[in-house]
């Protein structure tokens, strides 16, 4: 049995490497000894606020070095850091910040005429701290969080509580439809299974002093640079699990995504992994490599890693023709299921779309819950055993439906469909909730997305279903060119699917659209694109 807990072991490696960096934002970068310093700061205000044992802190800010104070500070103490999307509006804030029983919320400036128009609405969040941006003062019914976190002396955190490896951690997911669930994790679990697949692996069982052991023999880290927000996931979890291994998280200060400034930032901090999510974050740093090649010097970058959505093979290809010696990793993960499957690119050999390599304790199951054979041709539910997240929080119906028990152990079944190829891998379909039912087939819209982002033309994609009286459901495709190129007919898009896929997989209508409007996590919103492209045809 494994013990694990995020706040223990991160003390112990501001202990062992206090003067190495723990993080880079910017021109400003913070030790492990200041972060260890200012997290316990954090701490110790909230715990004088009146926070108990499991109370929930929610995390309103851009990518910072307070976002993961923040985060270490909750873990000091066994709060629990609530992830909030800073694109939600006021019923979707409010709502979260309820869902999940904040009793104090870390926000940046630059959100404070928001939170004001909706702090009636959450009253159980008694405690505020105000993250400078330049945006303007501090309100009066809050705290600086510099005032808190740069107080002098204190030393270490101790509360009557202590900390368990049962400890929560929560990350809110809002998917596409519905409003934002709580996915809730044991830190043990959540800790294993980073550490099983992480830069640095300390004994499994080995505990603290595994841990010393190994900083004791290499205390250096590795440097990771998550371009996506530490809000989801995929920059979240890279983070966390960086920082258990001694290592230094770089993010940058601009609140764009600008591929130019990525580039000058991995050159200049040194990244060694940086992590993206799918095409909206490669196309834009293979076109700016394309556009100036040799400009970057990214000999210390190692790898790239991908995760949330599908990363396409002619992108990486061409990233690897700009830096052969780095791989190209392709996590298929999500909120509810951590390491589902992997692919691994590497120059001259760049894996296919959607196509992974399944992980431990994964099945594919038909509807009939009957496990699919390689090579059957037959499309079944992908189901995650092992450590697995505990539900959602304050949601019954839904944790039932997505942690089932079967044959006597317990799984997690998101919703993602795949077939199961004859060598054993799988190629993800996409989700469920997304299929579309054109004349009785089933048509995933990420397989045929990513068909139509191979047209050298095209930047991005959505595929959806409108209502049909002859078909169900008719496929329509919404396309995003790229900039300066087209025109691009919607019969040459139309007959590049059907070269490709199964003919009742071709869209029957095309629509052009400026942006497809992406997530900061790169996911797409289909029921927008949906309404909108009714809205379009009505």
């Amino acid at each position: 049995m494994t013990a694990w807990n995020f706040g223990d072991v991160w003390e112990t490696v501001a202990d062992m490497v206090p003067d190495s960096p723990a993080q880079t934002h910017g021109t400003r970068t913070v030790t492990w000894r200041e972060f260890d310093h200012r997290a316990d700061n954090v701490a110790r205000w909230l715990l004088e606020r009146g926070a108990l044992h499991q109370d929930k802190v929610g995390l309103y800010l851009y990518n910072c070095p307070e976002y993961l104070e923040a985060t270490f500070a909750c873990f000091k103490a066994s709060f629990v850091p609530i992830n909030t999307n800073y694109r939600y509006a006021d019923d979707e804030l409010a709502y979260l910040w309820e869902n999940a029983d904040a009793v104090a919320v870390v926000f940046h400036g630059t959100f404070a005429s928001r939170i004001e128009g909706i702090r009636s609405r959450v009253p159980t969040v008694v405690s505020w701290l105000w993250v400078d941006d330049g945006s303007g003062p501090c309100p009066d019914w809050a705290t600086p969080y510099e005032q808190v976190a740069g107080a002098e002396g204190g030393g270490r955190v101790v509360t009557p509580w202590g900390r368990s490896p049962d400890d929560l951690f929560m990350l809110y997911t809002g998917g596409t439809t519905g409003m934002p669930k709580g996915v809730m994790w044991r830190q043990d679990d959540l800790y294993s299974l980073l550490n099983g697949g992480g830069w640095r692996r300390y004994p499994e069982d080995g505990g603290l002093d595994g841990v010393r052991a190994s900083l004791a023999e290499n205390p250096a880290g590795a440097t990771v640079m998550p371009a996506c927000p530490l809000m989801h996931g995929t920059g979240g979890f890279t983070a966390m699990d960086c920082l258990s291994g001694a290592g230094r998280v770089v993010t940058m200060a601009n609140r764009t995504f600008d591929a130019t400034a990525l580039l000058d930032t991995v050159e200049r901090e040194k990244v060694n992994a940086l992590i993206i999510v799918g095409d909206a974050f490669a196309k834009p740093i293979l076109a700016a490599l394309e556009a100036e090649p040799g400009r970057w010097d990214l000999t210390s970058l190692i790898g790239m890693v991908s995760s949330g959505v599908m990363w396409s093979e002619e992108t990486k290809q061409g990233l690897l023709r700009h830096h052969s010696s780095m791989l190209l990793i392709d996590a298929f993960s999500s909120s509810e299921a951590l390491g589902m499957g992997s692919s691994v690119s590497a120059a001259g050999a760049a894996a296919k779309t959607a196509k992974f390599t399944l992980g431990p304790f994964v099945r594919v199951l038909a509807d009939d819950g009957t496990e699919v054979k390689p090579g059957d041709g037959s499309i079944g539910v992908l189901a995650l055993g092992g450590r697995i997240p505990l539900g959602y929080y304050k949601d019954d119906a839904k944790t039932a439906a997505t942690f089932r028990t079967i044959d006597g152990n317990r799984y997690s079944i998101p919703g993602d469909y795949a077939e199961v190829q004859a060598d054993g891998s799988i190629k993800l379909l996409g989700r469920g909730s997304a299929c579309i039912n054109t004349g009785g087939e089933k048509v995933y819209p990420e397989e045929v997305e990513e068909v139509i982002k191979t047209l050298p033309e095209v930047l991005d994609a959505a595929v959806v279903g409108l209502p049909s009286e002859r078909f169900g459901e008719e496929i329509v495709a919404v396309v995003e060119l790229r900039p300066g190129m087209g025109p691009l007919e919607p019969d040459a898009v139309i007959a590049h699917v059907k070269a490709r896929l199964a003919g009742y997989k071709a869209p029957r209508r095309v629509r052009f659209v400026d942006s497809i409007g992406r997530s900061p996590s790169g996911k797409m919103d289909y029921a927008r694109h949906r309404r909108e492209t009714q809205e379009a045809y009505a």
